[in-house]
């Protein structure tokens, strides 16, 4: 599937927390990351989640969430995954009022030195259409600029209130280890 170079969305959205960035471990945060937690970092979005492999063996996050009005199965294979940097891509499988189509989404978590003993984490999401995507939109009637705008204000909107809850739970995932090392 071929994977276009326009965006169709890109939104990136920071949050502080109290944990010294050498604590901080987003990979393990997300190889870990149990579906109760997921769930409970953006009700009522999140849906699902799960940790698996590819055939060839790398990491792979399932994640199954409402984006505005769409049911979104994402299967984000790592194709970077450090104590600082997650580079997870995707194509997504997106449930329509008008029916299925899919996308290509890159998602990036980033932790970051903010001084004083505290990380800076970065959610970042980019979404670009496939052809499969431009063909819906088409057979649909529906204007790229349109599908974009839609996408832009429901992507934003979700990754706003994900990104502090992310945050948290990267948190308290180092607070553990670190108590567990202790």
């Amino acid at each position: 599937m071929k994977i276009l170079n326009q965006i169709l969305s890109q939104s990136a959205y920071s949050h502080e927390i109290d944990v010294p960035f050498a604590q901080i471990d987003i990979a393990d945060w997300l190889f870990t990351l149990s579906e109760a937690e997921y769930l409970r970092c953006c009700e009522p979005d999140h849906i699902a989640a799960g940790i698996t492999t590819t055939d060839d063996g790398r990491r792979m996050s399932i994640n199954v969430e409402m984006v505005g009005s769409g049911l979104v199965v994402q299967h984000y294979v790592a194709d970077e995954a450090t104590p600082s940097y997650c580079r997870m891509n995707s194509i997504s499988d997106v449930f329509t009022a008008n029916g299925r189509t899919r996308v290509n989404v890159l998602w990036e978590l980033i932790a970051e030195d903010a001084g004083n003993g505290r990380t800076r984490y970065t959610n970042r999401v980019t979404a670009r259409p496939t052809d499969d995507f431009m063909a819906f939109i088409d057979a649909n009637g529906i204007a790229f600029e349109t599908a974009a705008a839609a996408r832009q204000a429901a992507g934003s909107d979700h990754n706003r209130r994900e990104t502090p809850l992310f945050a948290e739970s990267i948190a308290r995932r180092a607070l553990s280890r670190q108590e567990s090392a202790q």
